[in-house]
């Protein structure tokens, strides 16, 4: 009985410094942990071309979930001119902006080292749009009609002049009218026949004021490149992963906004003055609409087809002089 006693007290007493050694093992483990050898956020500055608006709801998600974040990066949106970003990006002032895919072309045919590395819009997100007692149901119907449109420039003048070429149209056998950004008043007001709107927009803004309208959409007849990432020659060879990870966070932000929509047009409350306030039908709706045109298998990916499709209408339109080599403009290597 004594040895079996003694056996019992030592095992106790072992048993007694095991758990201690495991309680000072966990109190010691918490302050050894912030020791971690984690890099800092890289803080990366991105330019919109555009005032704040619920459409931007992949980057306002991609910064809320995280993306950026787990990807290395501290992302600060920029709400500037399209124009500047490009060109501030061929010199290295600016690592990212989002432009559209004309303004590549024409910055490559300028010497300008920009690649373009991530295709956000699948669809040229430009149309023209009628009332329907104009009586135009097709591109052929425009001829010889007045079109209001911002401008002789941008996406909105290149998505007009490409609709009318896919009917053999050309810019002399309309009237084209330049009336900034006011084509819902001028179509209301019979200023104008057409105007050329962006197809997530001011369709909405005209069948809520009650208005029944034809939509004749760019992307129906033509395959252009719309809206995306670009980077420029020197970030791309020297600094490849800094391109892989916005491309990832913000790919990642474009599919949980397809996903859930509701709450990506919560988020964007946060980022967008007045949208809690706005109406939200309307802008729900804007969003939705946007979202169809972001939509593919493959998100992200470049179409080749729609590259050589921009190249010949900036060519016809005697915006570019000479083919460019497209193989050096755009980039998909980075889209998973």
């Amino acid at each position: 009985m004594k040895k079996t006693s003694q056996t019992f007290f030592l095992l106790l007493f072992i048993g007694v410094i095991l758990i201690a050694l495991f309680a000072v093992t966990r109190i010691i483990a918490p302050a050894v942990e912030p020791t971690s050898t984690s890099a800092p956020l890289r803080k990366v500055r991105l330019p919109v071309g555009y005032i704040p608006n619920v459409q931007f709801a992949p980057i306002y998600v991609a910064i809320e979930k995280g993306y950026f974040r787990d990807a290395g990066l501290d992302v600060a949106i920029d709400y500037s001119m399209e124009n500047d970003n490009t060109v501030l990006t061929a010199t290295g002032d600016l690592q990212f902006a989002v432009v559209s895919g004309e303004q590549v072309l024409l910055a490559r045919a300028q010497q300008m080292p920009v690649v373009y590395v991530m295709a956000w819009y699948q669809q040229y997100p430009v149309g023209i749009a009628a009332k329907k007692s104009a009586k135009i149901n097709t591109v052929e119907d425009l001829r010889g009609r007045k079109i209001g449109l911002p401008g002789l420039y941008g996406a909105s003048y290149i998505g007009a002049i490409a609709l009318l070429d896919s009917a053999g149209l050309k810019e002399a056998d309309v009237k084209l009218d330049s009336i900034g950004f006011t084509q819902v008043e001028s179509l209301i007001a019979d200023r104008d026949e057409a105007v050329v709107i962006y197809v997530a927009n001011e369709p909405v803004q005209l069948e809520r004021l009650g208005e029944e309208i034809t939509l004749l959409r760019v992307a129906d007849a033509v395959d252009l490149v719309a809206n995306g990432i670009i980077t420029n020659e020197m970030t791309l060879q020297k600094d490849p992963e800094l391109v892989r990870s916005m491309v990832t966070g913000m790919i990642k932000g474009i599919q949980y906004t397809i996903d859930h929509p509701e709450e990506a047009f919560e988020i964007s409350k946060k980022y967008v003055e007045n949208l809690a306030s706005a109406d939200q039908e309307m802008q729900m709706q804007v969003l939705l609409n946007s979202i169809a045109l972001w939509r593919d298998d493959r998100l992200g990916y470049s179409q080749p087809q729609a590259w050589e499709n921009m190249q010949r209408i900036l060519l016809k339109m005697g915006l570019l002089k000479d083919e460019l080599d497209l193989s050096k403009v755009y980039d998909n290597q980075f889209i998973p």
